[in-house]
């Protein structure tokens, strides 16, 4: 079976983490940007609309603000970006265990034989595109190809948001006549030096000696050599469940609301997927917390710490119980969230009996050992069949 892999690749991640919690620079030149008066005043990362009048990353904040004088500058919250990237590579769990972080914006996804769940390559990166942009506010181009080199290369074609293919079959017309400088690896010098050969596109890399740019560059001239004839490594790596320090899930309302039982239903869809991940990488967590934005774009988030579970049931009470606690009842909804963290390794799983939640029958459902059994009949089933195979009957619609 010939490998899938994508390499999704988040478009201006950092400013686009911003505009999620800040509406007004959203379709506005903005950056994020270093202190000037700290010696760190370079452009982090620049959204499209700055870009357009020449603004590019690690440009000073001085010179980027003769070419946009209008720019917003945003200062860095790297602990932010860090939250919203593991929200990315949840997310991106849904569609294979096989997913390897490449940076804090990028990961490479090993799609092979995913076809009978998501459709064609294609109609796959379709919908890990449109999910991102949904349900965490994000842009993301994908790169689709055998292996992760061209699938890097791939994804680097169209921003924002674009999919492109490029197999091998494809390397004569999409990747040769690039510039040597688009590969990982070539930086000035290396572009000097092969320059000083007259290699000035990747296809005058592929044609050239082999021997020749051995000897030339030693040995990391030889996997330049190959990856420009369109080899490289279809290993994905999978990230340790160890690196998993959250599980979340959350969702931008087609419409904003405070009908806390139309709350209810989707904060239970989210529990679902909070929960299968988190069995799915064996983790019990003490925390569930929920995230809600409101109308007006004020974000709060609530939780609280209970014994160690990964039972949707568990996880879905607990978000009801800071829901009701915490919805305002003069504002509406824009966008809800749920999450599990607090990870222990093998610890038992108790139930919630410590806790006194107002609905009775909530309580009394928690404390029924029947829910993991449940949860795990169907997580084989879902795994075996699909998603959406099989679901609970208070999610289907009437």
């Amino acid at each position: 079976m010939e490998k899938v892999i994508f390499l999704v690749d988040m478009n201006a991640f950092f400013i686009s983490c911003e505009s999620t919690r800040n509406s007004e620079i959203i379709k506005k030149p903005a950056a994020v940007a270093g202190d000037p008066e700290r010696r760190t005043g370079i452009i982090l990362t620049a959204n499209y609309e700055a870009r357009k009048f020449g603004v590019k990353t690690a440009m000073t904040v001085h010179q980027s603000l003769k070419l946009c004088p209008n720019m917003i500058l945003v200062p860095p919250d790297h602990k932010f970006y860090k939250q919203k990237s593991m929200e990315v590579m949840d997310l991106l769990n849904n569609y294979t265990p096989t997913v390897e972080k490449n940076s804090i914006d990028e990961a490479w996804l090993d799609m092979t034989g995913t076809e009978h769940l998501f459709g064609t390559p294609l109609e796959a990166a379709k919908k890990i595109m449109q999910d991102i942009k949904i349900n965490l506010g994000l842009w993301c181009s994908i790169g689709i190809s055998e292996n992760k080199f061209l699938a890097k290369i791939a994804s680097d074609m169209k921003k924002p948001q674009g999919i492109t293919q490029l197999f091998k079959k494809d390397i004569e017309n999409m990747l040769w006549p690039l510039p040597v400088t688009k590969m990982n690896g070539v930086g000035k010098k290396t572009a000097y030096k092969l320059n000083t050969l007259g290699v000035e596109t990747i296809g005058d890399l592929a044609n050239y000696n082999k021997l020749s740019i051995a000897s030339f560059l030693g040995k990391p001239g030889v996997e330049l050599y190959e990856k420009a004839n369109g080899l490289g490594s279809s290993y994905v790596k999978v990230s340790s469940p160890d690196d998993v320090k959250s599980i979340g899930r959350s969702t931008t309302l087609p419409k904003d609301t405070s009908d806390i039982e139309e709350l209810k239903h989707i904060l239970l869809e989210l529990s679902e997927d909070v929960g299968i991940t988190a069995r799915k990488h064996s983790k019990k967590g003490h925390t569930v917390q929920i995230t809600l934005k409101f109308s007006d774009f004020q974000v709060i988030t609530r939780q609280m710490t209970v014994p160690s579970t990964c039972y949707t049931k568990d996880i879905y009470t607990i978000g009801v119980s800071l829901l009701k606690k915490n919805l305002p009842s003069n504002k509406l909804v824009r966008l809800i969230g749920i999450s599990l963290s607090g990870f222990e390794e093998n610890q038992p799983i108790e139930q919630l009996s410590l806790f006194n939640i107002n609905n009775e029958d909530e309580s009394n459902s928690i404390k029924d050992e029947k829910h993991g059994k449940i949860d795990e009949v169907m997580d084989k089933i879902k795994d075996k069949h699909g998603f959406n195979k099989i679901g609970r009957g208070s999610l289907m619609e009437k």
